[in-house]
């Protein structure tokens, strides 16, 4: 694979019966979990099969990167009411408001909740569905893999940003790919004039201090 049309258009790996069977499971109750929100199933749907391309491209686990694709917006079943009041009963703290950052919850919220369910789901998959929408000073290549699939997927919209990641697929590292991900996310929120989580400022420094040292331009 050598860009973003290979990356959507790969072969299933040769994943072990059991790692089929977990797909085949997830999958299907995801279908029941987002069966009143067709349109966020067929995004979560694609964002597995983008991530799971993305991590072949880059030398990362693709089954990990299916399954975090396949979960990652398990909890968009919840309105953004339901959602920031079962972000307050666990006790989620994000230094403001919750209200403020209703659309960053649900992958904090299904990081938290789903384990117990499926305990045999590796704990790196969680990780990379809890910082997908926030990112983190420290991001291992599947949480960047997760993050950049969410964007670039094909059911989202042709828009400068997203069209300048995609063309970036194959041809940057996975770190500036992700970099580039990240930074044209807080471009879309500045420029829609919503609110942008203080976190988002801190992540954004510190990531930038990170490439400045390590020489990144």
């Amino acid at each position: 694979m050598t860009g973003y049309k290979d990356v959507m258009s790969h072969a299933e790996p040769d994943y072990c019966p059991e790692q089929r069977e977990l797909i085949a499971r997830l999958e299907q109750d995801l279908r029941v979990q987002l069966a009143h929100k067709q349109h966020r199933l067929a995004h979560s749907l694609s964002v597995a099969s983008c991530a799971e391309g993305l991590a072949l491209l880059y030398g990362v686990d693709p089954y990990k990167a299916r399954l975090a694709g396949i979960l990652h917006d398990w909890e968009k079943a919840l309105t953004g009411e339901k959602i920031v009041a079962r972000a307050r009963e666990l006790g989620i703290d994000m230094g403001v408001d919750l209200e403020l950052v209703a659309p960053l919850l649900h992958g904090i919220v299904a990081a938290r909740e789903l384990p117990a369910r499926y305990p045999e789901v590796p704990p790196e998959v969680w990780h990379a569905v809890k910082v997908h929408t926030t990112a983190a000073p420290q991001m291992s290549p599947l949480d960047m893999v997760l993050f950049v699939a969410d964007g670039i997927e094909p059911l989202r919209p042709k828009t400068p940003g997203i069209e300048a990641s995609r063309a970036l697929v194959g041809s940057t590292a996975l770190a500036d790919l992700f970099w580039e991900s990240f930074v044209g996310g807080i471009i879309y929120v500045l420029k829609g004039s919503r609110y942008l989580w203080p976190g988002t400022i801190d992540t954004y420094n510190r990531l930038a201090a990170a490439r400045e040292r390590a020489g990144a331009r």
